[in-house]
């Protein structure tokens, strides 16, 4: 009896070591790729360290207890503010907005038809889309009749449906991949809107680190050069935990519609344990956020993020 108690604790002293030294070492996540890829569990490391502080608070063994506390206010520190924040705004006019990854190798194409047919969304941008994905797409053209679309094969095809007027519409070939990043431009309250959808890549080497950093300044650049409100959006593949996350807002000067809302992690959907924030929608000043919320799955390894903002007085 006496060797199986002495093993748990010796299980949970682990455990604890280990969650006190991810929480700890991921703050510096610009120092290295790989401490950033670790950054994006921050959710997962504040309900971690929680669970671990009663059994040691409980056992009055304060060498683990009082790190373990310290650990969870670090992390809290960094989630709680996404639960707190200001009281939806409001508008003479309101979008609709279903941004999804929708993987390109997915078949399930109803599933997001179905999810449409129930959210009926202004606007959608997917991203992930093929030209099986363009196919199974066409009976949204009725409804949605300005749209426009980059279908790839290489998990970086992107378009956009929208039941709102667009003035204009186009992609540019984002830096240094040329990945189509979508521009479009509607009035709503005889104020233009410029809206952005995204994609960049995959950060698993150091030059995919690289360019995914290089398209999101570029996105920096883009969003510095337009007069009026911007929605920006897409599949980032960086979540709001980490450093190059909050230079994304610092430097456009857009927040994020989670504010207020919550976490809301999108990706992955075969690991819902270790799901992460990495699909966003930012707004510039002047635009109130009603609504911040994941969809159902449409049978993706993502979670489409839906948005609902209000523009004007």
């Amino acid at each position: 009896m006496r060797q199986q108690r002495v093993t748990i604790l010796g299980l949970l002293q682990a455990a604890a070591a280990v969650t006190m030294l991810f929480s700890v070492v991921t703050v510096f996540d610009f120092a290295h790729r790989n401490i950033e890829l670790f950054s994006h569990f921050r959710l997962q490391y504040l309900a971690v360290s929680v669970l671990l502080l009663i059994p040691f608070a409980v056992m009055r063994k304060p060498t683990y207890a009082l790190p373990l506390l310290g650990t969870v206010i670090l992390n809290a520190v960094y989630v709680l503010p996404w639960y707190i924040g200001p009281t939806p705004g409001d508008g003479n006019t309101t979008i609709k907005i279903l941004n999804a990854n929708v993987r390109s190798g997915n078949d399930e194409y109803e599933r997001l038809l179905d999810l449409i047919h129930t959210e009926q969304p202004d606007v959608i941008f997917l991203q992930e889309y093929s030209r099986a994905w363009r196919d199974a797409t066409q009976s949204l053209l009725g409804t949605y009749r300005y749209n426009y679309s980059e279908p790839r094969e290489d998990n970086f095809g992107i378009a956009v449906f929208s039941r709102l007027a667009l003035d204009s519409v186009t992609h540019v070939d984002s830096p240094p991949l040329d990945y189509p990043t979508i521009v479009a431009t509607v009035t709503l309250n005889e104020e233009p809107v410029t809206l952005i959808n995204t994609h960049p890549t995959i950060p698993v080497t150091q030059s995919l680190f690289d360019a995914r950093n290089e398209q999101i300044n570029s996105l920096v650049d883009l969003v510095s050069r337009i007069d009026g409100a911007v929605i920006l959006s897409g599949d980032f593949n960086l979540s709001v935990w980490c450093r190059r996350y909050r230079m994304l807002e610092e430097q456009t000067g857009l927040r994020n519609t989670r504010r207020g809302f919550g976490v809301s992690p999108t990706w992955p959907t075969f690991m819902p344990f270790a799901m992460i924030p990495i699909d966003h929608a930012l707004v510039s000043d002047g635009i109130g956020v009603i609504e911040t919320r994941t969809g159902r799955s449409i049978g993706s390894d993502h979670l489409p993020l839906i948005v609902k903002v209000a523009v004007g007085d």
